[in-house]
């Protein structure tokens, strides 16, 4: 009831608290934040410099006194204060933009988690929040937030398989009747992607990458299936400098798709016989729904070239890319925020 009174007078917020991004939703606005998961913090005096892109920019970049900070890892807070910081600084953001009513109450907030972590994980999260400016917090599994966001049946009797390949977790899911009839979480995800590209330049070629170097090389030519097969006019190719570890001086060579593929290719296997493992284990009548409606892929890593097509090959059933796969768990939190009945049914009870 009270809820019901109140909500004229606040505007709800979805947040999906991502490793490499952090996205966050107003109730009647849509996604007002869409920044990286970074914070530039002063050492001496604690104060924060900068956030989101800005801050990303001076990774691998600050003098000694500056520190350019990650507050989650795989998937969880692994700095409760510089995380805490963050929040309260991307929800002050999102509370500046002008509203027609006033602002009396503080927020609810729906914040999508991975569902394998801890109960003290989640506890930092909720007590991150609450102390961001939150008035309640709803804790959402990602793969249910995920499939929420994609429009999928999750209602139905019917299984719906979800793959959400995020920075620092993977999340596998089989949906049916508003839950989650099983489910995998897989520390695994676009991190370990850039770390695997690094770890082959530096074997290979003896070139020492920095992470966004690596990263760019993934998103410029990295793809999931052999160079051969992927789509493209010309043959991808890119520059990587960065110092040589024989010399100790600055080197540039070439960085080609059929590199990045070789060195992608254990972390793939390893998301791939995860999806396999669940799929053996979902009851038989699930499982053919989903070799008729197949898999639902989405996060930031679905956007790596050939995924699709690498694990319909790999699992034997159709995959789909659902359009901004990125935006999919905030999304579902902001359609939770319409949808008292279906909030209560899937939020993580404490």
């Amino acid at each position: 009831m009270f809820d019901f009174l109140t909500s004229p007078f606040s505007e709800d917020i979805g947040i999906d608290l991502g490793t490499a991004n952090v996205l966050v939703y107003l109730k009647g606005k849509g996604i007002l934040v869409r920044e990286p998961s970074v914070v530039a913090i002063h050492d001496k005096t604690g104060a924060v410099l900068a956030v989101g892109e800005k801050a990303k920019r001076m990774v691998g970049k600050t003098p000694q006194s500056i520190s350019a900070v990650r507050p989650l890892r795989e998937g969880v807070i692994s700095d409760f204060d510089v995380a805490e910081k963050m929040l309260r600084l991307f929800i002050k953001r999102v509370y500046e933009t002008p509203s027609k009513l006033p602002r009396i109450f503080r927020p609810r907030v729906v914040i999508g988690i991975p569902s394998g972590i801890t109960e003290v994980e989640r506890k930092a999260v909720r007590d991150a929040a609450l102390q961001s400016g939150a008035r309640k917090v709803f804790l959402v599994e990602e793969p249910m937030a995920a499939a929420i966001g994609a429009g999928l049946p999750i209602r139905d009797p019917e299984g719906s398989l979800i793959v959400d390949v995020g920075g620092g977790t993977t999340e596998i899911a089989i949906i049916s009747l508003g839950g989650v009839v099983v489910g995998k979480s897989l520390r695994a995800g676009g991190d370990k992607l850039t770390s695997a590209i690094r770890e082959y330049v530096r074997a290979k070629y003896q070139l020492l990458l920095g992470e966004q170097t690596a990263e760019r090389l993934k998103i410029e030519v990295g793809g999931a299936i052999p160079a051969e097969e992927l789509e493209v006019e010309e043959p991808l190719v890119t520059n990587m400098r960065g110092r040589h570890l024989k010399t100790g001086l600055p080197s540039q060579l070439e960085f080609s798709a059929q590199d990045a593929w070789e060195a992608l290719k254990p972390s793939l296997s390893a998301i791939c016989n995860a999806i396999k493992d669940l799929v053996e284990a979902t009851p038989p009548e699930l499982l053919s729904d989903v070799l008729e409606d197949g898999i639902t892929l989405v996060g930031g890593g679905s956007l790596l070239r050939g995924f699709d097509v690498y694990l319909s090959r790999e699992v034997g059933a159709p995959v789909h890319t659902v359009k901004d796969p990125m935006s999919c768990v905030v999304r579902g939190c902001g359609k939770l925020l319409e949808d008292p009945e279906l909030l209560e049914m899937v939020h993580v009870k404490d």
